[in-house]
């Protein structure tokens, strides 16, 4: 059972994604292409509509609040500008429980297993407690985009799906449709 501290002091593998949870390492399996595409696509959508590129990033990962030592790797996050301050010259890209946390954080839910629960269930727990002011699940399968958004401690859930265009209170400005999301394109 390794303490966040421990985690923290390994050397990253930069062959392998790896998650903590509860305090064991767990390897993530590889992304696949179409959820690769999405946050990549959503990324060019945020600089497009001219966020900072410093404030996106789809490889740091964040501690999160728990019974135990957990770190989770988004597929994609929104930065605050005191955030990008605060990881300027770490040692390793790493959000830490005393900085402050990302402004959005975003999961396409990968196939199989215990992902959907993953996502949906433990994640969304977690980021909450965490402090995320918004929290995007992109779910492939269902053909949705959960938009959930940080209210009083808890997440209120918007469910979008088809032509209708994502909303988000903190980034009204995106206008993409769940189609352009899926699809990774723009209509």
């Amino acid at each position: 059972m390794l303490t966040l501290k421990d985690y923290l002091e390994q050397e990253n593998n930069k062959e392998q994604i790896c998650e903590l949870v509860n305090g064991e390492v767990v390897i993530m399996p590889p992304e696949s292409e179409r959820n690769r595409r999405i946050a990549l696509f959503l990324l060019t959508c945020f600089l497009q509509k001219g966020l900072d590129f410093r404030q996106l990033t789809v490889t740091t990962e964040i501690a999160v609040s728990g019974q135990r030592a957990t770190v989770r790797f988004p597929d994609l996050m929104v930065l605050s500008e005191e955030l990008v301050n605060a990881l300027e010259g770490a040692r390793r890209s790493t959000i830490t429980i005393d900085m402050p946390p990302p402004l959005l954080a975003v999961e396409v839910v990968s196939p199989g297993g215990g992902n959907q629960a993953r996502d949906y269930r433990y994640k969304r727990s977690e980021y909450a407690a965490r402090g995320i002011a918004e929290y995007w699940i992109v779910d492939p399968a269902a053909e949705t985009v959960t938009v959930l958004t940080l209210v009083e401690g808890l997440y209120e859930e918007q469910v979008f799906e088809g032509a209708n265009s994502v909303v988000s209170s903190n980034f009204p400005e995106l206008g993409v449709t769940v189609n352009n999301v899926l699809r990774s394109q723009y209509s």
